[in-house]
Protein backbone atom coordinates (compact mmCIF):
# COMPACT_ATOMS: atom_id res chain seq x y z
CA UNK A 1 0.00 0.00 0.00
CA UNK A 2 1.17 3.43 -0.67
CA UNK A 3 1.35 5.10 2.98
CA UNK A 4 0.88 8.53 1.72
CA UNK A 5 -1.74 8.48 -0.78
CA UNK A 6 -3.80 6.29 2.42
CA UNK A 7 -3.13 9.51 4.22
CA UNK A 8 -6.36 10.72 5.73
CA UNK A 9 -4.85 14.42 5.06
CA UNK A 10 -5.20 14.14 1.73
CA UNK A 11 -9.01 14.67 1.10
CA UNK A 12 -10.51 12.55 -1.75
CA UNK A 13 -10.76 13.02 -4.42
CA UNK A 14 -7.56 14.35 -5.14
CA UNK A 15 -5.66 14.76 -8.42
CA UNK A 16 -2.19 13.15 -7.82
CA UNK A 17 0.72 13.51 -9.87
CA UNK A 18 3.78 11.57 -10.15
CA UNK A 19 6.73 13.46 -10.54
CA UNK A 20 8.99 11.04 -12.14
CA UNK A 21 6.67 10.56 -14.69
CA UNK A 22 5.98 13.71 -16.17
CA UNK A 23 10.13 14.75 -16.06
CA UNK A 24 10.30 11.58 -18.24
CA UNK A 25 7.47 12.57 -20.56
CA UNK A 26 8.46 16.50 -20.37
CA UNK A 27 12.42 15.33 -21.28
CA UNK A 28 11.58 12.53 -23.90
CA UNK A 29 9.92 15.32 -26.13
CA UNK A 30 12.41 18.05 -25.43
CA UNK A 31 15.02 15.94 -26.26
CA UNK A 32 13.33 14.67 -29.56
CA UNK A 33 12.98 18.91 -30.37
CA UNK A 34 16.35 19.63 -29.75
CA UNK A 35 17.75 16.72 -31.85
CA UNK A 36 14.91 17.86 -34.38
CA UNK A 37 16.34 21.38 -34.74
CA UNK A 38 13.35 23.05 -34.19
CA UNK A 39 11.84 25.62 -31.77
CA UNK A 40 10.02 23.58 -28.87
CA UNK A 41 7.13 25.88 -27.19
CA UNK A 42 5.06 23.81 -25.66
CA UNK A 43 1.52 23.92 -24.67
CA UNK A 44 1.16 24.65 -20.96
CA UNK A 45 -3.02 24.21 -21.09
CA UNK A 46 -3.04 20.70 -19.82
CA UNK A 47 -1.44 21.29 -16.30
CA UNK A 48 -1.24 25.34 -16.04
CA UNK A 49 1.12 25.46 -13.44
CA UNK A 50 4.53 27.32 -13.38
CA UNK A 51 6.20 24.46 -11.88
CA UNK A 52 5.15 22.21 -14.31
CA UNK A 53 6.14 24.49 -17.70
CA UNK A 54 9.35 24.73 -15.90
CA UNK A 55 9.84 20.88 -16.42
CA UNK A 56 8.74 20.81 -19.62
CA UNK A 57 11.74 23.56 -20.29
CA UNK A 58 14.29 21.35 -18.11
CA UNK A 59 14.35 23.90 -15.12
CA UNK A 60 14.04 27.16 -16.69
CA UNK A 61 11.63 28.85 -19.14
CA UNK A 62 11.24 29.26 -22.90
CA UNK A 63 8.77 30.00 -25.95
CA UNK A 64 5.18 28.55 -24.83
CA UNK A 65 1.58 27.74 -25.87
CA UNK A 66 -1.51 28.69 -24.02
CA UNK A 67 -5.40 28.41 -24.32
CA UNK A 68 -6.44 31.41 -22.13
CA UNK A 69 -5.46 34.94 -21.54
CA UNK A 70 -5.63 34.14 -18.08
CA UNK A 71 -2.75 31.37 -19.08
CA UNK A 72 -0.92 34.52 -20.68
CA UNK A 73 -0.91 36.64 -18.02
CA UNK A 74 0.03 34.27 -15.34
CA UNK A 75 2.79 32.51 -17.37
CA UNK A 76 4.48 36.20 -17.89
CA UNK A 77 4.17 37.20 -14.11
CA UNK A 78 6.69 33.58 -13.62
CA UNK A 79 8.96 34.51 -16.14
CA UNK A 80 7.84 33.47 -19.77
CA UNK A 81 7.88 35.92 -22.21
CA UNK A 82 7.54 34.09 -25.55
CA UNK A 83 3.93 33.33 -25.44
CA UNK A 84 1.48 32.09 -28.72
CA UNK A 85 -1.86 32.48 -27.17
CA UNK A 86 -3.40 29.75 -29.98
CA UNK A 87 -7.16 30.59 -29.75
CA UNK A 88 -8.35 32.34 -32.36
CA UNK A 89 -8.66 35.62 -30.62
CA UNK A 90 -12.20 37.72 -30.11
CA UNK A 91 -12.30 41.13 -31.10
CA UNK A 92 -13.47 42.14 -27.46
CA UNK A 93 -10.04 41.17 -26.58
CA UNK A 94 -7.61 42.72 -27.97
CA UNK A 95 -7.32 45.40 -25.30
CA UNK A 96 -6.49 43.21 -23.34
CA UNK A 97 -4.19 41.00 -25.64
CA UNK A 98 -2.53 44.95 -26.26
CA UNK A 99 -1.48 45.31 -22.55
CA UNK A 100 0.23 41.94 -22.23
CA UNK A 101 2.01 42.46 -25.32
CA UNK A 102 3.60 45.65 -23.61
CA UNK A 103 4.96 43.63 -20.76
CA UNK A 104 6.83 40.65 -22.72
CA UNK A 105 9.11 39.78 -25.26
CA UNK A 106 6.25 38.47 -27.80
CA UNK A 107 3.05 37.64 -27.97
CA UNK A 108 1.93 35.71 -30.94
CA UNK A 109 -1.94 35.58 -31.72
CA UNK A 110 -4.28 33.29 -34.37
CA UNK A 111 -7.14 34.39 -36.80
CA UNK A 112 -8.47 32.67 -39.37
CA UNK A 113 -10.55 35.18 -40.72
CA UNK A 114 -11.05 38.92 -43.05
CA UNK A 115 -13.39 39.89 -40.01
CA UNK A 116 -10.55 38.91 -36.98
CA UNK A 117 -7.94 41.04 -39.51
CA UNK A 118 -10.34 44.28 -39.93
CA UNK A 119 -10.89 43.92 -36.06
CA UNK A 120 -6.84 44.15 -35.60
CA UNK A 121 -6.62 46.81 -38.24
CA UNK A 122 -9.15 49.16 -36.58
CA UNK A 123 -7.74 48.56 -33.24
CA UNK A 124 -4.56 49.66 -34.69
CA UNK A 125 -5.50 52.57 -36.01
CA UNK A 126 -7.30 53.83 -32.62
CA UNK A 127 -4.68 52.46 -29.97
CA UNK A 128 -1.53 52.55 -32.31
CA UNK A 129 -0.58 48.85 -31.55
CA UNK A 130 0.62 46.07 -34.19
CA UNK A 131 -0.16 42.75 -33.30
CA UNK A 132 2.20 39.59 -33.94
CA UNK A 133 0.17 36.92 -35.97
CA UNK A 134 -0.26 33.47 -37.02
CA UNK A 135 -2.66 32.05 -39.62
CA UNK A 136 -4.84 29.28 -38.65
CA UNK A 137 -4.89 26.45 -41.23
CA UNK A 138 -6.80 23.61 -41.38
CA UNK A 139 -4.82 19.99 -41.91
CA UNK A 140 -8.19 18.24 -41.77
CA UNK A 141 -9.61 18.68 -38.32
CA UNK A 142 -11.91 20.93 -39.65
CA UNK A 143 -12.98 22.66 -35.87
CA UNK A 144 -11.32 25.96 -37.08
CA UNK A 145 -8.54 27.38 -39.53
CA UNK A 146 -8.82 28.53 -43.30
CA UNK A 147 -9.06 25.83 -45.90
CA UNK A 148 -5.48 25.71 -47.99
CA UNK A 149 -6.83 24.50 -50.86
CA UNK A 150 -9.60 27.60 -51.88
CA UNK A 151 -8.38 30.57 -53.18
CA UNK A 152 -9.99 33.24 -50.51
CA UNK A 153 -7.15 31.29 -47.39
CA UNK A 154 -4.83 32.67 -50.00
CA UNK A 155 -5.98 35.97 -50.26
CA UNK A 156 -6.56 36.91 -46.42
CA UNK A 157 -2.56 35.95 -45.81
CA UNK A 158 -1.97 38.59 -48.53
CA UNK A 159 -4.19 41.02 -47.05
CA UNK A 160 -2.57 40.04 -43.70
CA UNK A 161 0.81 40.55 -45.37
CA UNK A 162 -0.07 43.86 -46.28
CA UNK A 163 -1.73 44.81 -43.21
CA UNK A 164 -0.89 47.85 -41.06
CA UNK A 165 -2.03 46.34 -37.95
CA UNK A 166 -0.56 43.48 -37.63
CA UNK A 167 2.66 41.52 -38.59
CA UNK A 168 2.45 38.09 -40.18
CA UNK A 169 4.50 35.34 -38.70
CA UNK A 170 3.49 31.83 -39.96
CA UNK A 171 1.09 29.08 -39.97
CA UNK A 172 -0.60 27.51 -36.92
CA UNK A 173 -1.92 23.81 -37.37
CA UNK A 174 -3.43 21.47 -35.36
CA UNK A 175 -3.57 18.08 -35.91
CA UNK A 176 -6.63 17.45 -34.09
CA UNK A 177 -8.27 14.59 -36.06
CA UNK A 178 -5.46 12.89 -34.69
CA UNK A 179 -7.09 11.76 -31.33
CA UNK A 180 -9.61 9.90 -33.92
CA UNK A 181 -7.69 7.35 -35.10
CA UNK A 182 -6.91 3.52 -33.81
CA UNK A 183 -3.50 2.72 -33.65
CA UNK A 184 0.21 4.25 -34.50
CA UNK A 185 -0.11 3.82 -38.15
CA UNK A 186 -2.90 5.89 -38.70
CA UNK A 187 -1.49 8.79 -36.25
CA UNK A 188 1.51 8.70 -38.70
CA UNK A 189 -0.26 9.30 -41.76
CA UNK A 190 -1.87 12.38 -39.73
CA UNK A 191 1.27 13.29 -38.70
CA UNK A 192 2.27 13.57 -42.26
CA UNK A 193 -0.87 15.17 -43.80
CA UNK A 194 -0.20 17.71 -40.69
CA UNK A 195 3.49 19.03 -41.58
CA UNK A 196 2.82 18.43 -45.47
CA UNK A 197 -0.54 21.17 -45.90
CA UNK A 198 1.53 23.65 -44.05
CA UNK A 199 4.47 23.75 -46.45
CA UNK A 200 2.06 23.23 -49.24
CA UNK A 201 0.18 26.58 -48.47
CA UNK A 202 3.44 27.95 -47.38
CA UNK A 203 4.92 27.41 -51.32
CA UNK A 204 1.82 28.77 -52.32
CA UNK A 205 2.06 31.84 -50.66
CA UNK A 206 5.52 32.51 -51.80
CA UNK A 207 4.66 32.16 -55.19
CA UNK A 208 2.57 35.69 -54.49
CA UNK A 209 6.47 36.69 -52.69
CA UNK A 210 4.90 35.97 -48.82
CA UNK A 211 8.25 34.49 -47.64
CA UNK A 212 9.67 33.62 -44.14
CA UNK A 213 7.28 32.35 -42.73
CA UNK A 214 7.06 29.75 -39.65
CA UNK A 215 5.27 26.66 -39.42
CA UNK A 216 3.92 25.53 -36.39
CA UNK A 217 2.44 22.42 -35.66
CA UNK A 218 0.72 20.38 -32.37
CA UNK A 219 -0.61 17.30 -31.23
CA UNK A 220 0.52 15.01 -28.51
CA UNK A 221 -0.79 12.08 -30.78
CA UNK A 222 1.54 13.36 -33.72
CA UNK A 223 4.54 14.61 -31.68
CA UNK A 224 4.36 11.24 -29.82
CA UNK A 225 4.63 8.55 -32.69
CA UNK A 226 7.38 10.44 -35.00
CA UNK A 227 10.99 9.45 -34.68
CA UNK A 228 12.07 13.19 -35.33
CA UNK A 229 10.43 16.53 -36.27
CA UNK A 230 10.73 17.59 -40.02
CA UNK A 231 9.04 19.64 -42.15
CA UNK A 232 8.21 22.23 -39.84
CA UNK A 233 9.33 25.01 -37.62
CA UNK A 234 7.84 25.34 -34.35
CA UNK A 235 6.31 22.53 -31.89
CA UNK A 236 3.54 22.37 -29.50
CA UNK A 237 2.25 19.19 -28.26
CA UNK A 238 1.07 19.54 -24.54
CA UNK A 239 -1.10 17.00 -23.26
CA UNK A 240 2.08 14.59 -23.17
CA UNK A 241 3.33 16.60 -19.62
CA UNK A 242 0.49 13.94 -18.35
CA UNK A 243 -0.68 11.14 -21.25
CA UNK A 244 -4.04 9.79 -20.19
CA UNK A 245 -5.89 6.90 -20.99
CA UNK A 246 -7.20 8.20 -24.47
CA UNK A 247 -3.29 8.48 -25.41
CA UNK A 248 -2.46 4.79 -24.43
CA UNK A 249 -5.56 3.81 -26.38
CA UNK A 250 -4.77 5.08 -29.65
CA UNK A 251 -1.12 4.40 -29.39
CA UNK A 252 0.55 7.94 -28.53
CA UNK A 253 1.69 6.43 -25.28
CA UNK A 254 2.07 3.28 -22.81
CA UNK A 255 -0.33 2.98 -19.90
CA UNK A 256 3.03 3.66 -17.23
CA UNK A 257 3.52 6.89 -18.80
CA UNK A 258 0.35 8.59 -17.59
CA UNK A 259 1.34 10.39 -14.92
CA UNK A 260 -1.05 11.58 -13.32
CA UNK A 261 -4.56 9.94 -11.19
CA UNK A 262 -7.48 10.77 -8.96
CA UNK A 263 -7.34 9.43 -5.61
CA UNK A 264 -11.12 8.20 -4.49
CA UNK A 265 -12.52 6.47 -1.56
CA UNK A 266 -14.97 4.21 -1.45
CA UNK A 267 -18.33 5.19 -0.16
CA UNK A 268 -20.66 2.34 -0.92
CA UNK A 269 -19.76 -1.36 -1.65
CA UNK A 270 -23.02 -3.41 -2.60
CA UNK A 271 -21.63 -6.82 -3.92
CA UNK A 272 -25.16 -7.85 -4.36
CA UNK A 273 -25.85 -5.26 -6.96
CA UNK A 274 -22.11 -5.89 -8.34
CA UNK A 275 -20.91 -2.25 -7.58
CA UNK A 276 -19.07 0.53 -5.70
CA UNK A 277 -19.20 3.92 -5.32
CA UNK A 278 -16.96 6.28 -4.71
CA UNK A 279 -16.49 9.99 -4.14
CA UNK A 280 -15.44 10.63 -7.49
CA UNK A 281 -17.96 11.97 -10.19
CA UNK A 282 -18.25 14.25 -12.66
CA UNK A 283 -16.98 17.39 -11.02
CA UNK A 284 -13.67 15.22 -10.07
CA UNK A 285 -13.17 13.44 -13.23
CA UNK A 286 -14.99 14.99 -16.23
CA UNK A 287 -17.64 13.34 -18.15
CA UNK A 288 -15.11 12.42 -21.35
CA UNK A 289 -16.23 9.38 -22.84
CA UNK A 290 -12.76 8.84 -23.65
CA UNK A 291 -11.72 6.20 -26.21
CA UNK A 292 -15.33 4.91 -27.34
CA UNK A 293 -13.99 4.87 -31.24
CA UNK A 294 -12.00 1.88 -29.76
CA UNK A 295 -14.40 0.14 -27.29
CA UNK A 296 -17.75 1.29 -26.73
CA UNK A 297 -17.58 0.00 -22.97
CA UNK A 298 -14.84 1.84 -22.54
CA UNK A 299 -16.08 4.03 -19.17
CA UNK A 300 -14.79 6.77 -17.72
CA UNK A 301 -10.98 6.01 -16.63
CA UNK A 302 -9.03 2.84 -15.38
CA UNK A 303 -9.46 2.00 -12.22
CA UNK A 304 -6.34 0.77 -10.01
CA UNK A 305 -5.36 0.49 -6.15
CA UNK A 306 -3.29 2.53 -4.66
CA UNK A 307 0.19 1.44 -5.85
CA UNK A 308 -1.47 1.68 -9.71
CA UNK A 309 -2.01 -1.70 -10.76
CA UNK A 310 -4.98 -2.44 -12.74
CA UNK A 311 -7.93 -3.67 -11.20
CA UNK A 312 -10.68 -5.58 -12.99
CA UNK A 313 -13.30 -3.01 -12.64
CA UNK A 314 -14.82 -0.51 -14.79
CA UNK A 315 -16.20 2.90 -13.94
CA UNK A 316 -19.33 3.23 -15.77
CA UNK A 317 -21.59 5.86 -14.52
CA UNK A 318 -20.66 9.56 -12.83
CA UNK A 319 -23.09 11.81 -11.56
CA UNK A 320 -21.92 14.72 -9.88
CA UNK A 321 -20.03 13.59 -6.87
CA UNK A 322 -20.36 10.17 -7.52
CA UNK A 323 -18.76 7.44 -9.29
CA UNK A 324 -20.03 3.69 -9.98
CA UNK A 325 -17.70 1.00 -10.30
CA UNK A 326 -18.82 -2.42 -11.55
CA UNK A 327 -17.48 -5.68 -11.25
CA UNK A 328 -18.33 -9.14 -10.55
CA UNK A 329 -19.22 -9.70 -6.59
CA UNK A 330 -16.06 -11.49 -5.26
CA UNK A 331 -14.24 -8.40 -6.49
CA UNK A 332 -16.68 -5.59 -5.06
CA UNK A 333 -16.40 -7.74 -1.73
CA UNK A 334 -12.67 -7.19 -1.24
CA UNK A 335 -13.28 -3.22 -1.30
CA UNK A 336 -15.54 -2.03 1.26
CA UNK A 337 -16.63 1.61 2.58
CA UNK A 338 -13.33 3.46 3.28
CA UNK A 339 -11.11 1.92 0.68
CA UNK A 340 -8.92 4.35 -1.30
CA UNK A 341 -8.48 3.60 -5.42
CA UNK A 342 -7.02 5.68 -8.12
CA UNK A 343 -8.68 6.20 -11.25
CA UNK A 344 -6.56 7.33 -14.51
CA UNK A 345 -8.23 9.72 -16.32
CA UNK A 346 -9.68 9.28 -19.91
CA UNK A 347 -8.32 13.30 -20.47
CA UNK A 348 -5.69 14.52 -18.33
CA UNK A 349 -6.39 18.36 -19.07
CA UNK A 350 -10.17 18.12 -18.36
CA UNK A 351 -9.52 16.23 -15.08
CA UNK A 352 -6.87 18.78 -13.97
CA UNK A 353 -9.18 21.53 -14.82
CA UNK A 354 -11.23 20.45 -12.14
CA UNK A 355 -9.18 20.98 -9.19
CA UNK A 356 -7.47 23.72 -7.64
CA UNK A 357 -4.97 22.03 -5.95
CA UNK A 358 -2.21 19.00 -7.06
CA UNK A 359 -0.62 16.99 -4.73
CA UNK A 360 2.86 16.01 -6.38
CA UNK A 361 4.22 12.76 -5.12
CA UNK A 362 7.43 10.30 -5.99
CA UNK A 363 8.71 7.12 -4.13
CA UNK A 364 5.77 7.32 -1.86
CA UNK A 365 6.34 10.35 -0.67
CA UNK A 366 4.17 13.93 -0.98
CA UNK A 367 7.03 16.26 -2.28
CA UNK A 368 4.52 18.98 -3.08
CA UNK A 369 1.38 21.23 -4.18
CA UNK A 370 0.91 22.58 -7.26
CA UNK A 371 -1.70 25.43 -8.05
CA UNK A 372 -3.12 26.20 -11.32
CA UNK A 373 -4.18 28.97 -13.45
CA UNK A 374 -7.77 29.19 -13.71
CA UNK A 375 -10.65 31.49 -15.70
CA UNK A 376 -10.16 33.16 -19.12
Amino acid sequence: MNPILANPEITTPAFIIERSVVRKNCDAMREKAQRSGVVFRPHVKTHKTAEIARMQFGGGTGPITVSTLAEAEFFADHGFDDITYAVPVGPGKLERAATLAKRIKRLNLLMDSFAALQAMEEFSVRQGTRFNVFLKVDCGYHRAGVDPELQEAVQLAMKMANATGVHFQGLLTHAGHSYHTHNVDEIRKIAKQETSTLTGFQNKLQEQGISQLTRSIGSTPTASVVERFSDTDDVRPGNYVFFDVFQAAIGSCDLSQCAVSVLATVIGSYPQHRHLLVDAGALALSKDAGPDHLDSDCGFGVVCDLNLHRLPMKLKVLSQEHGKIEAEPDVIAKYPVGTRLRILPNHSCLTAAMYDVYHVVENSQLLDQCRPIRGW
